[in-house]
């Protein structure tokens, strides 16, 4: 007999006594009752428990993607209370007991969710000096804090754990109480290793994909055969040789079977016999840009708005033009999304890998018509996000399932569902403007995005839209628009997005929305001006940047890259290797990224292989160096593989880029080297680091291709079939 073992279950059999103690306290905390605590992010209860032996609770509203969050929150809380890291513990993204913090997006989770809980720390740790003063009747000042322990000056001291009765935290959170001094820092700023690695590693994490709960059913849901499709019919019958089936579950268009096992809800959701109306409402891929070009436009929205830079560009001698695209992409999550629902007594219980529990929360809620407090969201991490892909719609699927049943089921994605049914960021087009004085000065610029109309808003539940029950969405998925405006000072300049009444495939928020696309345009055209004026790329944007931060990065970045001394390549060669530099702002009004990449481009073949990424960064404060490596690195790798590779397919129906074959992703061989320059500003405020990285990717390796061929590639994947006939 042939014994198939995974990777995970050669570590579990080395392991199985830690693991199981693992995953059993885990499961254990998930299905218990929530306990009566504030939720309140006014106060300091709603962030903080402290128990009699000094251990800290925290109740984080942000979540670990897997970005490391979880480790950087710890070492702010532990830093402002003094306590050392082993004694704080996080729980995450559980509606019934923490905070609605906001999503999980847009790099906040550190400058916004983390910022709250360093203030939630300090008033807590105010409250406890406070009384350990009383307790040993000195003067709050002669008091300091050390290992969690306070100590007085004349030698007395008290665990903190000692000084927390049942409402010593029940107070607001105190906007003056006073925070810990940078130059006291020995936690914060300093390296330190992911805390969740060493668990997942050998096999004893628990990825939401792994959750499970007693007595729990497995379901699956069959997708129209169009995404506009209607169910005309099915017979169950044809799945009577399945042992374990429980039912097939029909809510209007919403099919979907529950079985006592995976394996049969797998082969009954393949082998159930379905008929479903023809639907071919989906343009013509190979005009996909036409269509975007004259969908209706609902309203513009004015970015910028500088001098008059139609009648500039009118009347200059010399104009430059250009259009860039970029592809819709899916967010391809190598582990596929998954959850498990619950219903009791009228109120259900899902456990989720979403990254907005509390905007899931609502939106389940709407759905299974029940109010908010009928509904508690628990967070499991899953295998990767970065965006609104497919965790809520799982979560949808299990329950409406789990309603349907009676019993706690679980839905797993397959790989179909995953690239059919996520929801895409969607395509994006940028017609760039520029007009060149007699002095061969910059004097004018204008750009016009095409994107989809919305605001910051819920992307709607698949479920809900093929079962026909209420959702809370609208269209489009907010933050588009953010760095379409440029950080560059120019005497005129007006940036216009255009909103669309309607995109081909349903939008969603992928890593950077909107400010990678937008950052692509606005530093590839950067880098075609500076060429049309000999001028070199770096100090073309110095010379017309107007921020002490944005130029000590960018000096940073060209000694980091060796960039003036370069080599220059041979454009008559075979193979040839060239540099492109790229910057942004975020959003204007935080991180600085500058990026330099070497890439090689085979002349003959089209290919593009990306060798290495320079890249200087400037967060603010840094929490923790090692963290903020990780996403970086994590920011370019996955940046690269969407530039070089990825491009959702479709036809009149349907996505057809079904699987990695269709839709395929860097390989390891493929990952470029990073290096990395971190500039940290201990006594500045803390910024985002897990998106800015990836605005910088597109147009470094644009530029980069230029200067190795003379070439510009302006379309979004830079496939061999797009790059080879540009090179020509």
């Amino acid at each position: 007999m042939t014994v198939i073992m995974d990777r995970r279950s050669v570590l579990l059999a080395a392991g199985a006594l830690v693991v199981t103690f693992g995953v059993g306290r885990e499961r254990a905390r998930a299905q218990a009752a929530a306990p009566q605590k504030s939720v309140s992010p006014d106060r300091v209860e709603g962030f903080l428990a402290i128990d009699r032996e000094g251990k800290v609770t925290v109740y984080s509203g942000k979540v670990d993607l897997g970005t490391g969050v979880c480790t950087a929150l710890t070492q702010i809380v532990a830093e402002e209370l003094d306590v050392p890291m082993s004694q704080v513990a996080i729980i995450e993204g559980d509606t019934a007991l923490t905070p609605d913090q906001g999503t999980t997006s847009g790099s906040y989770s550190i400058e916004k969710g983390g910022m709250q809980l360093r203030r939630a720390a300090a008033s807590a740790r105010l409250a406890l000096l406070r009384k350990a003063a009383t307790a040993l009747k000195v003067e709050l000042s002669s008091l300091l804090v050390q290992d969690g322990i306070v100590r007085a000056s004349s030698g007395h001291e008290i665990p903190i754990g000692q000084l927390v009765s049942g409402d010593s935290l029940a107070i607001d959170v105190d906007p003056n109480a006073p925070e810990k001094p940078v130059s006291e820092y020995t936690i914060v700023g300093k390296p330190v290793a992911r805390l969740d690695i060493p668990q997942k590693v050998d096999g004893r994490f628990t990825y939401m994909q792994d959750f499970k709960l007693p007595s729990m059913l497995h379901g699956r849901v069959i997708r129209p055969s169009g995404i506009g499709a209607k169910l005309v019919s099915y017979e169950e019958s044809s799945i009577s040789d399945i042992p374990g089936i429980v039912r097939v579950v029909r809510i209007g268009n919403f099919l979907g079977v529950v079985a006592q096992t995976e394996w049969s809800a797998v082969k009954a959701a393949q082998q159930l016999t379905v008929t479903w109306s023809k639907w071919e409402g989906l343009p013509d891929q190979t005009q996909l840009w036409d269509h975007v070009r004259k969908t209706r436009i609902v309203h513009d929205d004015i970015l910028s708005n500088v001098g008059s830079s139609t009648s500039a560009i009118a009347a200059t001698p010399r104009k430059l033009s250009a259009t860039y695209d970029f592809a819709i992409h899916t967010h391809g999550s190598i582990g596929p999304s998954c959850a498990v629902a619950s219903f009791s007594e009228g109120a259900v219980t899902c456990w989720t890998a979403s990254q907005a529990t509390h905007n899931l929360r609502k939106q389940l809620a709407a759905m299974l018509e029940l109010s908010d407090a009928k509904v508690r969201c628990v967070y499991v991490e899953g295998a990767g996000c970065y965006g609104r892909n497919g965790h809520e719609d799982a979560a949808a699927d299990a329950a409406l399932l789990a309603r349907a049943v009676g019993s706690p089921v679980r839905v797993q994605w397959m790989r179909a569902d995953e690239h059919g049914w996520d929801p895409k960021g969607p395509p994006t087009l940028l017609d760039m403007h520029a007009g060149i004085d007699q002095g061969h000065e910059l004097v004018a610029w204008e750009s016009e995005l095409f994107i989809p109309q919305g605001g910051p808003t819920l992307v709607e539940l698949v479920g809900a839209g093929l079962a026909g029950l209420k959702d809370l969405s609208q269209l489009s998925p907010g933050g588009v628009l953010n760095d379409l405006a440029i950080p560059y000072t120019f005497p005129n300049v007006k940036t216009t997005a255009h909103r669309l009444e309607s995109t081909p495939l349903k939008p969603s928020w992928i890593r950077s929305p909107g400010r990678l696309q937008n950052t692509f345009a606005n530093e590839s055209f950067m880098d075609e001006i500076a060429a049309e004026l000999h001028a070199d790329p770096l100090e073309f944007r110095l010379d017309h940047l107007d921020d002490r931060r944005g130029k000590e990065l960018l000096e940073r970045l060209a000694t980091l890259s060796n960039w003036r001394a370069r080599p220059q390549p041979d454009r008559s060669a075979d193979v040839v290797t060239g540099h492109g530099l790229a910057y942004v702002k975020y959003e204007l009004v935080r991180t600085y990224v500058g990026a330099v990449a070497e890439v090689r481009i085979n002349r003959k073949t089209g290919e593009i292989a990306v060798q290495r990424f320079y890249i200087a960064h400037d967060c603010g404060q840094i929490i923790n160096p090692d963290g903020l490596r990780n996403q970086i690195e994590g920011c370019i790798v996955q940046t690269v593989s969407r530039v070089l590779k990825e491009e959702v397919t479709f036809d009149h129906s349907m996505v057809t880029s079904l699987d990695w074959a269709t839709y395929p992703i860097l390989t390891f061989p493929e990952v470029p080297d990073v290096v990395i320059d971190l500039i940290d500003r201990p006594n500045e405020p803390p910024w985002g680091g897990g998106e800015p990285s990836c605005a910088v990717v597109p147009a470094a390796i644009s530029n980069a291709i230029f200067e190795a061929t003379g070439a510009r590639v302006r379309s979004v994947p830079f496939t061999p079939a797009k790059v080879k006939p540009a090179l020509h």
